[in-house]
């Protein structure tokens, strides 16, 4: 685990797209996953990469976390390093530096089985808007209640 370099950025919008085209292909249509290709990617992880953190295996790139203030904007392992330990060592990393609150799909399952694991719970369940329609989220936040 480590701060993001300049030069991982490709690589991480490479995971980016990866993994977001395999969690979210039951949420999102088609055309929206199509969007987010690793050039969409590259302008944010320019401009935040200060928060940007990545867990290599073999020196590349197996996932990353994207963290502002307390919330965790962003958690993607590449799919073929799933289950390999990159995803809860991110987590762990932006517990560490304070991350106590996070938003995810409803329907995304795989996520919800994962921070359910690791102790954070959901506190709210609402609708907004994302990417161009309305979608179930639900807010997780840890240590709630405790």
């Amino acid at each position: 685990m480590r701060a993001a370099r300049a030069a991982d950025i490709a690589a991480t919008a490479a995971v980016a797209s990866a993994a977001y085209r395999a969690g979210f292909a039951a949420i999102l249509d088609a055309a929206e996953l199509a969007r987010r290709d690793p050039a969409s990617f590259v302008p944010r992880f320019t401009a935040d990469l200060a928060r940007l953190r990545v867990a290599t295996a073999d020196g590349v790139v197996a996932g990353f976390s994207l963290v502002t203030g307390p919330h965790l904007d962003m958690l993607f392992v590449a799919p073929g390093a799933q289950g390999s330990g990159a995803g809860a060592a991110l987590l762990a990393e932006a517990v560490a530096r304070g991350t106590s609150s996070l938003e995810c799909f409803r329907a995304n399952t795989s996520a919800r089985r994962f921070y359910d694991r690791h102790g954070w719970l959901v506190t709210r369940g609402y609708s907004r808007p994302f990417a161009g329609r309305l979608h179930d989220f639900v807010y997780y936040e840890r240590n709630a209640g405790r």
